[in-house]
């Protein structure tokens, strides 16, 4: 009896992108990029790649409602994968007032830069931090005062977005690191954030925690999740003592609800 000829192998599945997490606005995604990926973006923004492919990637509060995932494999070759991002219903607030002309004085700008380049050259380091693939844990526990997004509207023009979330747990209550990271900016005495500390979580992704009464940690110290780094307090411009947490991806605010879940 002639032998059968052996069944000819399956043809080789073609690389694929494998993510989970919340497409929406403010929401995030964690995953691994195909096989042999060289170069990958969300839309217009590289993603860092750990060795083993996997990413971390991000939509901001304003995010477009289609965003593509492009892979660039060694041999030339894209995989794309078109995401489709969930809009939200943000809480607006319609008041039929004048917005406040003007802007900041020259007086207060040339106090105020110096904080702002400190801020922007702080969330530019990339520090290797792994705490972005961590499930994060809430900072603090308390009463919500404030979330994320919400915006006025005045008389048809839209004002500054709150980009954070607020917490009021009372004065002076410890607060912790949510997830893993390296302490890049640890300072008193910020014009609006006061007590201010900023944690590089990896990947583009950090932390910032504004009106501290009281920092413990340093700059360049790395941190562990559950951490004590600081102590609510009313620092800067703050109406009562509050943690304003606040997380951003390169450019994109994100919402801290979504990374922490429902406070319990």
């Amino acid at each position: 009896m002639a032998e059968q000829p052996a069944p000819a192998p399956p043809p080789a599945m073609p690389p694929e992108w494998v993510f989970s997490g919340e497409l929406t606005q403010g929401g995030y995604i964690r995953g691994r990029a195909p096989a042999g990926t060289v170069q990958a973006s969300l839309g217009d923004q590289a993603l860092a790649l750990s060795d083993d492919g996997t990413f971390f990637a991000a939509f901001d509060r304003d995010s477009a409602d289609s965003l593509a995932l492009t892979a660039t494999l060694g041999g030339g070759e894209i995989v794309r994968e078109q995401l489709t991002i969930t809009p939200r219903d943000w809480q607006i607030e319609r008041v039929n007032v004048a917005r406040r002309p003007g802007g900041a004085s020259a007086s207060f700008m040339q106090r105020r830069q110096p904080e702002l380049d400190a801020i922007w050259d702080a969330r530019q380091r990339q520090t290797g931090a792994q705490g972005w693939s961590q499930d994060f844990i809430w900072p603090v526990k308390g009463r919500i005062s404030g979330r994320f997004g919400r915006q006025r509207i005045y008389r048809g023009e839209p004002g500054g977005y709150h980009s954070g979330i607020d917490i009021a747990p009372g004065n002076g209550v410890p607060f912790v690191a949510p997830a893993d990271g390296v302490v890049v900016l640890a300072r008193t005495g910020f014009s609006l954030e006061g007590g201010l500390i900023i944690i590089d979580h990896g990947q583009g992704l950090n932390s910032a925690f504004l009106h501290a009464s009281r920092i413990v940690v340093e700059e360049g110290q790395a941190v562990r999740q559950g951490e004590h780094i600081g102590n609510v307090g009313s620092t800067g411009r703050a109406t009562g003592p509050h943690l304003h947490w606040s997380l951003k991806w390169h450019l994109s605010r994100l919402d801290p609800l979504l990374f922490a879940g429902p406070m319990n």
